[in-house]
């Protein structure tokens, strides 16, 4: 009669072909029964559809066939579940524990959260999202800021404020400038000193910031991407499942380019393309009033049309746009009867229809006069 043991030690010679070890060293082996003459060996596959099962199968019966005593040998062959590969990642690893699970934010909140990006730098991104989220809280929305262009944070000296926030019981209170509650690396580092981390450290900070900060209760999070596709754009894809995405871009005719590389982004990370904003769309002689497009024109447009979503602005080239980045005084809230100021107003009240009514949130007409006002088609403003 041939024994368990027998067959455990013949079993020993057998190794998991992908990974080169002894099945039961990390944990394949799962059952032996031994009846008579029939042998029936239960192995666990890393994945269902194994590539290498007929392998396994034909290592396993060769293995038993010259035992004493063994007339059948049965393979059974059943995928391992998700505790039992973690458990074998943590082997392989010599004892380190598994990677924690990727963690979300905002998933099943009422916060709608905007990735505000672009393909190139220099197209005037954060000075877009400063405005949005200024004339978002001026239409008595809740707002934040995540400043999550680690390396060239700029939305502290755009929306001009400074400090350290306040940390308690592992909890960071976002600081709070024309209504908007931000968070940027600015608020931790010498803004002249250079922010130099690779991707894992990105990382870490990306999920701190929306993790570890204390946003409250939000109806709207804006997040300033650095430009490109990045380490920091895919982590906080990853950690926002679903959240929208605002291109920003100029009129030249390389915006093509740069809305199939957002596109693709978004495509692949699960965000979703909301529109198109196009900065620095013409500039208005102070002297004669004549218009000139500076950077050609067009490009918003067809940005928009690649990505197939609306062109929510075009947005006048003007010095005070800039004036008021240096000096951290929004152009919305300076002068927002200027043309800058409408098109950046208009920007933000046809985001806030396009995100919170496409995805079934009723906007708070009731508990907001001013938003009430803007979804009339008004020009309220609440200050």
């Amino acid at each position: 009669m041939v024994t368990e043991e027998q067959v455990r030690q013949a079993l020993r010679n057998v190794l998991d072909p992908e990974i080169g070890k002894p099945i039961e060293d990390i944990g394949m082996l799962q059952g032996i029964d031994v009846q008579d003459g029939l042998v029936r060996v239960h192995v666990l596959i890393t994945i269902e559809g194994c590539p290498l099962k007929d392998r396994i199968t034909n290592d396993v019966t060769n293995a038993l066939q010259p035992v004493e005593g063994v007339e059948r040998v049965e393979v059974e062959l059943s995928p391992m579940s998700e505790g039992q590969r973690a458990e074998l990642v943590a082997k392989l690893r010599g004892g380190a524990p598994a990677p924690q699970q990727q963690r979300s934010f905002f998933v099943g909140s009422d916060t709608t959260v905007i990735a505000v990006a672009s393909g190139k730098g220099g197209v005037g991104k954060s000075s877009v999202t400063v405005n949005l989220a200024c004339a978002l809280a001026a239409e008595g929305y809740r707002v934040g800021v995540l400043d999550a262009d680690v390396w060239g944070f700029s939305i502290p000296r755009m929306m001009g404020v400074s400090g350290k926030p306040v940390g308690f019981n592992d909890m960071i209170l976002p600081l709070e400038s024309h209504g908007v509650k931000i968070i940027s690396m600015g608020f931790f580092v010498p803004e002249e000193t250079p922010v130099i981390w690779r991707g894992p450290m990105l990382h870490k900070a990306i999920e701190q910031f929306l993790g570890d900060v204390y946003w409250g209760d939000l109806d709207f999070l804006l997040a300033d991407l650095p430009p490109g596709t990045g380490d920091v754009s895919i982590s906080l894809a990853s950690f926002l499942p679903g959240a929208s995405m605002l291109v920003v871009t100029t009129p030249q005719e390389a915006a093509r380019k740069v809305a199939e590389r957002a596109g693709k982004m978004a495509e692949r990370t699960n965000l979703r393309p909301i529109g198109v904003i196009e900065n620095m769309s013409w500039f208005v002689c102070p002297h004669c009033g004549e218009r000139t497009s500076i950077f050609g024109d067009g490009g918003g447009q067809e940005a928009a049309d690649t990505l197939g979503v609306p062109l929510l602005a075009q947005v006048p080239l003007v010095p005070e746009l800039r004036e008021g980045g240096d000096e951290g005084r929004p152009i919305v809230a300076s002068d927002p009867d200027s043309p800058a100021g409408t098109a950046l107003r208009e920007a933000a009240r046809r985001v806030a229809q396009v995100t919170r009514s496409k995805v079934g949130k009723p906007l708070p007409l009731a508990a907001r006069p001013g938003v009430a006002a803007a979804a009339a088609g008004g020009h309220a403003h609440q200050h």
